[in-house]
């Protein structure tokens, strides 16, 4: 475990810096970093996309309670949106994490690919939804988050690239969508890194450290290093042109996608 550590630790430093410098997702960053660092270590290819996955879902963890409390001291989070939509995020992301098991890391890493296509072109492109409508009742809600939690267990993430959007579309301002899915990543992390965990007790050939498809090592060094980084990219933001920067990365996203699709 100690011999790998430092890779991780790299790793979570970057992320956070990153996260903080970007306000991107924890996920978007920590998945790809995870699948290329675990197939030089010689993990199983088979179970690549798996153990990424997983493990982004539980370093959401760490990050999302933060994120919320900052959130919540700025009167940023809607919690009776919280406590609508959750239902349908925890039946949403644990049976996503179902079906994933069930499918190849292949897929899986096609399936990534073109979801960060998607956030490529929406940083290129500087599209935002336009509000048109007000929140739906509670089978609306329970749709809405089951819908989010599905795709955000398929892809390692807290959710904040879907439930921004959404949030927005029902007339809900900037501020407070991204607040209120801050508080969100917490319930979408739990079930996802519930079902990640029992759905790899049983399988073969994991590397050792991995308590189902959390890689115990990746955890440890990214949370570690993180949560000390993303402070430094939140002063950078404050410097540096994010916007240009922002571009910079949505390329970078479009090789980073391009190269998991020729793995």
């Amino acid at each position: 475990m100690l011999t790998v550590l430092p890779l991780y630790l790299g790793l979570g430093a970057v992320a956070g810096v990153l996260a903080g410098l970007l306000g991107i997702g924890g996920g978007l960053v920590i998945v790809p970093m995870l699948v290329f660092a675990l197939a030089w270590q010689g993990v199983a290819p088979e179970y690549l996309m798996h153990l990424a996955l997983g493990t982004s879902m539980a370093t959401i963890i760490f990050t999302a309670v933060s994120s919320a409390l900052a959130h919540h001291r700025r009167g940023a989070v809607r919690w009776e949106v919280v406590r609508g939509i959750v239902p349908g995020i925890l039946a949403g992301t644990l049976g996503g994490t179902f079906i994933a098991a069930a499918l190849s890391t292949d897929f899986l890493q096609i399936f990534f690919a073109f979801f960060l296509y998607f956030v490529a072109w929406q940083m290129l492109s500087g599209r935002k939804p336009n509000p048109a409508r007000e929140l739906p009742g509670p089978a609306g809600m329970l749709g809405a988050g089951g819908t989010i939690g599905v795709f955000s267990s398929l892809v390692g993430i807290g959710g904040g690239t879907l439930s921004v959007p959404f949030m927005v579309w029902c007339n809900i301002g900037l501020h407070q969508a991204i607040g209120t899915s801050a508080a969100i990543g917490f319930p979408i992390a739990v079930a996802g890194t519930a079902g990640y965990l029992l759905n790899g007790l049983r399988a073969p050939a994991l590397p050792e450290y991995a308590l189902g498809f959390i890689y115990l090592p990746a955890l440890v060094g990214i949370v570690a290093a993180s949560v000390l980084t993303a402070p430094l990219g939140v002063r950078l933001a404050h410097s540096l042109p994010v916007n240009k920067l922002k571009r910079i990365f949505a390329l970078l996203l479009l090789a980073v996608a391009t190269r998991m699709l020729f793995m």
